[in-house]
């Protein structure tokens, strides 16, 4: 079974998260991990993003889920090269049609969506976050477990898929903490990394359990993403954030499901554009 999906399925039976302390803590450990593993990073702040979302947040992510599928026809979309004759014969014959192929070049196209959502400055504007290195790597691993939840979902194809994915998503980090100051102890870090990926992955699921209540997300969502002060519950003057993003993942969870499985294999999805004023891409 690849690496994430055993480290899931292994992760999920220790619901108390022991490996990194009791659910409560593990926020604190969360951020502790961050700020040693960029610590040129932390206190890295693009001030290019503004302080006060422009938005009406009350009035954000309420409609009805719809397929996030890129339509047939659409600029947007990237298509397999269709070769004929000699060309066609030589790229059978060096494997570019093969699965694993398919699958590499899958993957690098829906990694390059979840960048799509998380490298652009709507989602900071939107949802008053500062650009960090820690609220975009906490913004990655929330769209990588979308994508991998959804990959998931059609069985071995679908994990297998999602093996490719988080082996691009692994090394696009390595750049990233290299790009942030961290080049001693890399490994040391990207393990640390790699604990929080699991961890948040496990708090994501729970958080969408049928037994879970609704708080429960929040509360996962303000740990992860927004608290800075190790609190396990936002306070009254973020609340109205969190809940806006709650919303937000419960949505982009629906409309994943919606969304058909070639579109998915192939990249040709999209998440929710957050522009403000901007007209939906895919309708374009």
């Amino acid at each position: 079974m690849p690496r994430w999906s055993r480290a899931l399925t292994h992760l999920s039976k220790l619901r108390s998260f022991d490996s990194f302390g009791s659910a409560k803590d593990f926020g604190m450990i969360h951020r502790q991990s961050y700020a040693a593993a960029a610590p040129a990073a932390a206190d890295s702040v693009d001030k290019s993003f503004p302080t006060k979302s422009s938005v009406n947040l009350d009035k954000m992510f309420r409609s009805n889920p719809c397929s996030l599928a890129i339509p047939r026809g659409s600029p947007l979309r990237v298509e397999d090269p269709k070769y004929e004759g000699l060309k066609h014969i030589l790229l059978k014959m060096m494997l570019f049609y093969s699965k694993q192929s398919k699958s590499i070049r899958g993957a690098n196209v829906i990694y390059r969506r979840v960048l799509s959502q998380v490298d652009k400055p709507a989602i900071y504007e939107v949802f008053n976050l500062e650009k960090t290195f820690q609220t975009s790597f906490s913004l990655l691993v929330l769209h990588m477990w979308l994508c991998l939840r959804r990959l998931k979902a059609e069985g071995k194809e679908g994990v297998e898929l999602g093996q490719y994915v988080y082996e691009i998503y692994n090394h696009d980090v390595e750049l990233r903490v290299s790009k942030a100051g961290v080049n001693l102890l890399l490994t040391k870090w990207m393990k640390e990394l790699e604990k929080i990926f699991y961890g948040n992955i496990v708090a994501y699921d729970a958080a969408l359990l049928p037994e879970a209540t609704r708080e429960e997300l929040t509360e996962v969502i303000w740990r992860n993403i927004f608290s800075d002060d190790g609190t396990s519950k936002p306070d009254a003057g973020a609340l109205r954030t969190v809940q806006a993003m709650e919303r937000y993942v419960r949505r982009e969870v629906s409309c994943l499901a919606l969304t058909d499985k070639e579109a998915m294999f192939s990249g040709n999805f999209m998440f929710t554009p957050l522009e403000n004023s901007s007209p939906d891409p895919r309708k374009r």
